[in-house]
């Protein structure tokens, strides 16, 4: 089913008259690409959203982690610590590098790595670490800090689906020595494509703002001292980000409201299905509320009857470690990665949702599993 046939989509970004305000003065003023006032703006707007005094734009989330891979040295020969749950782009940054991608655990009841999940992963060779705030739950960032800091590794964050989430009243985006952000259409925040890196360090600012632009000398015009990239964002893409982030604080609130009511409405499921951890000091984003099913074995079919009712879902990652590219180098199984990726089903989370559309998809998921009880009882009986 496309898309756009789905009466209830996994995502719906809102966009309104103030985003086609702020694109319509990029228009007028003929200042569309990389220059432009909208790009700064939304640097320094978002990075103090996050608690962050530096702010670095780009194109989108996967040029945000390979820049801030690059900004910090790491290359051929160095290992990165990475869980293998998490979308690819985070494992591919690392080998975008040279490096090598080590992949590590989660909690089974976060989704997130932790000191514990780590230890096992560190070598001599580890150079960085990027925990994942998968789905909008963030890591704990403090103990990961604490342990990098133990072992001399840098901290990447990959923030990409956590805008606004906190630990201990601090928000993600702050912890690291650099942070990265995704602005795809179907994130908190959204400029289409785009992405962010924010750091507390000026000189990694400098030198991020420095690759992003082919590595030209800020100073001496097309005198290019390094190999960069072109990594930059537009005038267009920041204008709608700096429409957009006045909201932030309210959807995360309805987001919150959405997985709420879930739960709420799910909760006589119990025996059948869960719903993730917040654990206490921690508060998520709910950038895509999931339910994790305690048999897996019916994952596919919920998503076919889910889609087969007009209702957008999809499953949780595969381990990244399971893949092709990875699948060699992988230093063996992720026995709760593995088993939880088989569970989860996103279901739709944006702040368009109403109570009654809320209700609605409940009531579809109760059906899907009374059909197949219904099923197991005929086949048991013939």
């Amino acid at each position: 089913m496309k898309q756009m046939d789905y009466r209830y989509r996994l995502a719906d970004p809102e966009l309104g008259s103030s985003e086609l305000g702020f694109l319509s003065k990029c228009i007028g003023e003929g200042m569309i690409s990389s220059q432009g006032r909208f790009v700064q703006q939304f640097e320094e707007e978002f990075s103090a959203a996050c608690g962050a005094q530096y702010g670095v734009s780009v194109a989108n989330g996967t040029c945000a982690l390979h820049l801030a891979l690059e900004t910090l040295g790491v290359g051929p020969g160095d290992e990165v610590i990475v869980p293998s749950l998490t979308f690819i782009a985070t494992a591919n940054a690392v080998t975008y590098t040279g490096a090598t991608p080590v992949f590590a655990d989660v909690e089974p009841g976060t989704l997130c790595i932790s000191p514990d999940t780590i230890r096992p992963r560190v070598s001599p060779k580890a150079k960085a670490i990027i925990p994942v705030h998968l789905l909008g739950q963030p890591c704990d960032m403090p103990a990961i800090c604490g342990f990098a800091k133990q072992h001399r590794l840098q901290v990447i964050e990959d923030a990409a689906e956590a805008h606004g989430a906190e630990v201990h009243g601090q928000r993600v985006g702050s912890f690291g020595a650099i942070n990265c952000f995704s602005f795809y259409g179907n994130k908190i925040i959204t400029t289409g494509e785009g992405g962010m890196c924010t750091t507390n360090d000026a000189a990694l600012a400098d030198r991020m703002r420095l690759l992003r632009g082919h590595g030209m000398d800020p100073n001496r015009r097309y005198w290019h001292s390094v190999i960069g990239f072109n990594y930059r964002m537009t005038n267009l893409q920041a204008a709608v980000g700096v429409a957009q982030l006045p909201y932030l604080n309210a959807w995360i609130e309805k987001r919150r409201w959405v997985f709420s009511r879930y739960c709420e409405l799910l909760g006589s499921l119990g025996n059948l299905l869960y719903f993730l951890e917040e654990p206490q000091g921690t508060r998520s984003a709910r950038w895509m509320s999931t339910l994790m099913l305690k048999d897996p074995h019916g994952r596919d079919n919920l998503l076919d009857y889910l889609s087969e009712q007009g209702i957008e879902s999809r499953p949780l990652f595969w381990p990244v470690h399971q893949m092709p590219p990875y699948k060699e180098s992988s230093k063996g199984a992720l026995a709760v990665s593995e088993d939880l990726s088989r569970r989860g089903v996103m279901l739709p989370s944006h702040t368009k949702l109403s109570d009654e559309d809320i209700k609605t998809i409940c009531n579809v998921i109760t059906a899907a599993f009374a059909k197949t009880e219904s099923l197991r009882r005929s086949q048991a009986h013939s």
